[in-house]
């Protein structure tokens, strides 16, 4: 973009850059290996060790659905590569895009809904980890303190990797990619050889319409790809994010939607399809198909989950406090959230996003109706980063129709195509949740709206932002002015 001199620089409402050029190459510790190992991490977690047999219960078109689910995902990968290109200093990802473009307001909602969706997301991966560690310890029926023990270490132990500052973390995430990413593509492709085509179960599984398939199939596919948006959201983070932001997000993404479809596909072939759906480790009885006669295969499955959870535990940890951190620090939320240590952690975003998830989770296995309040959740953080996803989608279109930059010819065409699947897709996503997730969603985003009522009110008295103007009170100057304006006149 050019700009004569009389025309003045647009403004850059997604945060002033206060950092200096050493504490700038510091916290840029993300590269793109580490950044796409980031989406990976954070896109695969335990989630995929249990996929398999939802799935099954729609039938085999939830194959069919994950590939659709997918191409969405990568479609949003490659929006948000757009968008970074275009604001390559955005701090915050989503949030910052929506601020850029629709002011304070969006900004914000986008920022309260995508920071419920992290730490109510972590709550969810931690919850199915415990699992895996009974499993891999063989632990029969332990009380509910002892998974809420355990649940604390999958929680913590991320946390702490994130204190010790970016650099480690990339590390962590790296290493836990690996040790996760080779065994289960040794499902997807050595599994084959073991395929039973008779324990395919039907196309259509449910016994109801195709639509309600559909909907069995979409809602775990779609909570399977939330993490496609990780490298943007700390494309602070990230070292030269114009162009690193985009190809992670889209590489990530495309090679996780590669391995889910590889493992559902070979899991349904291994598995009998009466089997798969009643059980809720469909990777046991995979690998036990694999290796009939060999008894440390179970644990085996149940040691990479554990591995797979930590490491998405420990992006998601990331993601948190860069997403508090970055609201925190335009004034939409509390200060505190913005503080940080010498390595540029945001330490107290990481400690508030590690405790509430904590707090959920003693809830959860307090309360005998602490698992539908956790389903409900998960759910919730479905339609709650579909709303971030609609305003950034939202904001590349706005863009384009304002032409502020010349795109033309295909380019537009791409570009526009890319924006309105995007939107279409996060409308989708918000439709296939259900009314009921939908309308627990509306609750918390008003709740989030009364916390940026007082923190609004709390700037335009320190003259962050600038105070309405209200039109002013029509005063008579005297009691003779007043009689006259309420007496009619005499003749």
């Amino acid at each position: 973009m050019t700009f004569s001199p009389s025309t003045p620089e647009p403004i850059q409402r997604s945060g002033t850059d206060t950092m200096s050029a050493r504490d700038r190459k510091k916290a840029h510790s993300l590269g793109l290996t580490s950044a796409t190992a980031l989406v990976i991490g954070s896109i695969v977690g335990t989630g995929v060790f249990t996929m398999p047999a939802v799935l099954a219960g729609a039938g085999t078109m939830g194959i069919i659905v994950l590939g659709v689910i997918a191409v969405g995902a990568m479609l949003l990968a490659v929006l948000f590569g757009q968008l970074t290109r275009r604001i390559p200093n955005s701090d915050g990802g989503l949030y910052a895009y929506s601020r850029h473009e629709f002011g304070d307001f969006a900004g914000y909602l986008v920022g309260w809904c995508y920071w419920i969706q992290t730490w109510a997301g972590n709550a969810a991966i931690v919850s199915s980890w415990v699992f895996y560690v009974n499993a891999l310890f063989n632990m029969k029926n332990p009380s509910g303190m002892t998974n809420w023990g355990i649940a604390m270490v999958g929680l913590w132990i991320p946390a702490l990797v994130n204190l010790g500052g970016v650099r480690q973390m990339a590390w962590f995430q790296n290493v836990s990619v690996v040790l996760k990413f080779l065994p289960l593509l040794f499902v997807g492709v050595i599994g084959w050889f073991f395929v039973q085509s008779a324990h395919f179960g039907p196309f259509n599984a449910t016994g109801g319409s195709l639509y309600s398939g559909i909907g069995i199939a979409a809602g775990v596919a779609l909570f399977s790809f939330i993490g496609v948006e990780a490298a943007a959201m700390t494309a602070k983070r990230v070292t030269n994010p114009r162009i690193n932001v985009g190809r992670a997000s889209l590489w990530g993404t495309a090679i996780s939607a590669l391995l889910y479809v590889l493992v559902t596909a070979v899991v349904m072939g291994l598995v009998a399809h009466a089997t798969l759906v009643n059980t809720g480790s469909p990777f046991v009885n995979a690998f036990q198909s694999i290796f009939p006669h060999s008894a440390w295969a179970g644990r085996f499955v149940a040691g990479v989950a554990v591995v797979s959870g930590i490491g998405a535990l420990n992006g998601w940890t990331l993601i948190v406090a860069e997403t508090s951190r970055a609201v925190a620090q335009d004034h939409l939320f509390p200060k505190a959230f913005a503080w940080t240590d010498k390595r540029g952690t945001a330490w107290f975003g990481v400690l508030v996003g590690t405790a509430l998830p904590s707090l959920l989770m003693l809830w959860r296995y307090s309360m005998s109706s602490g698992l539908t309040v956790f389903t409900y959740l998960v759910n919730l953080s479905v339609v709650t980063v579909a709303i971030p996803y609609f305003f950034s989608a939202i904001a590349q279109l706005t863009f384009l129709a304002s032409r502020r930059r010349r795109v033309q010819g295909w380019q537009m065409a791409r570009d526009v195509s890319v924006a309105g699947a995007s939107v279409l897709f996060s409308m989708w996503v918000t439709f296939a949740s259900g009314y009921q997730v939908v309308y627990q969603a509306l609750i918390v985003l008003l709740a989030g709206l009364v916390l940026y009522a007082l923190l609004n009110g709390r700037r335009e008295r320190l003259g962050e932002t600038p105070m309405p103007v209200d039109a002013p009170l029509v005063v008579p100057d005297t009691l003779e002015g007043i009689e006259h304006h309420i007496t009619p006149t005499r003749k």
